[in-house]
């Protein structure tokens, strides 16, 4: 990253508190989020791209409505399945959530895993101009490989920068420069709307034994699948939505959906839903171990009761 998020300085002191619990799925961040509020009267407020539908309550692993009723939530379950939520969307709703928290004299807790809301949050977004859309119609029809080789000519150091077969990364950067006239990273090298500067952030990171995660992983599929998971995804499926919209594509959804069709077992569907989610939490876990500011304080321990009283402790 080239801004590290926001720094604390003695300035912080003046500057309204903002907690932030993240880390890799399943490594107990709500049930950190949970304690903290109710310890200090916060509001929980969610930062993971799968929680934001309200399709996905159970494959998302949202809050359930007995913790929900301990400690107020927002941004769960807000947008409906047929919308795909962006960064910026989440990062505009999630400003709000944070000014009215702090108009009510209450914490705000921001509770995920998804590293590109917090930092869209945190330092801002670059202010691409709208596209223009038969340019992003005529890249988005191109096979990766011809996109990847137009972008080199076009764009060599965004080229350089991303995997040949990257194919979102690959169309963004080409349809930027094609209707901008300047590189993707040119416009990234001057974000804004970030709040960082504006509060006094209290950062923490879930970083446990990645044996422990993957077998919570494990566990926790088998418990989704006793909670309703194929319901939902039955539903999802009743209400025939594009196959490329985020909720379609989320972990869980296409290995029941194939299981459902009779596509594979229910011994296969399991073992791939439980591989995606250990891979998911993989890179997860690669991401906010590198990329966040090195003095934000870390946990590498197995979240238990005891453990979680210490940290609601350190961050209040």
């Amino acid at each position: 990253m080239n801004t590290p998020y926001a720094k604390k300085s003695e300035a912080d002191s003046g500057r309204p508190p903002l907690a932030l619990i993240a880390g890799p799925t399943a490594s107990g961040k709500s049930a950190l989020a949970l304690a903290l509020a109710e310890r200090t009267g916060g509001i929980v407020i969610n930062c993971d791209a799968s929680q934001v539908y309200a399709d996905l309550r159970v494959l998302s692993a949202r809050p359930t409505a007995e913790e929900e009723a301990r400690a107020p939530h927002r941004l769960f379950g807000y947008i409906d399945g047929a919308e795909a939520c962006s960064a910026a969307r989440w990062a505009a709703d999630a400003q709000r959530e944070i000014a009215a928290a702090h108009a009510a004299g209450r914490l705000p807790i921001l509770v995920g895993g998804t590293g590109l809301y917090i930092r869209t949050l945190l330092d801002g977004i670059a202010p691409v101009p709208e596209i223009d859309p038969a340019i992003r119609a005529a890249v988005r029809a191109l096979p990766v490989a011809q996109a990847h080789a137009a972008l080199s000519r076009e764009d060599p150091a965004s080229a350089r920068a991303l995997a040949p077969a990257d194919t979102t990364r690959v169309a963004r950067a080409l349809e930027v420069v094609r209707s901008t006239g300047r590189s993707i990273r040119d416009w990234r090298a001057h974000k804004e709307g970030g709040i960082g500067g504006q509060v006094a952030l209290a950062p923490f990171l879930l970083l446990p034994p990645r044996d422990w995660l993957a077998a919570r992983c494990d566990a926790r599929f088998g418990q989704m699948l006793d909670e309703g998971a194929i319901e939902e995804v039955r539903a999802l499926l009743a209400r025939d939505l594009p196959p490329a919209l985020p909720v379609m594509r989320a972990i869980g959804v296409p290995e029941i959906r194939d299981w459902l069709a009779g596509d594979s077992t229910r011994e296969e569907m399991i073992r791939r839903a439980c591989t995606a989610t250990r891979r998911y939490a993989k890179r997860q876990y690669t991401w906010f171990a590198h990329q966040p500011p090195p003095d934000w304080p870390r946990c590498q321990d197995q979240l238990d009761n005891k453990i979680i009283k210490e940290i609601v402790i350190k961050l209040q």
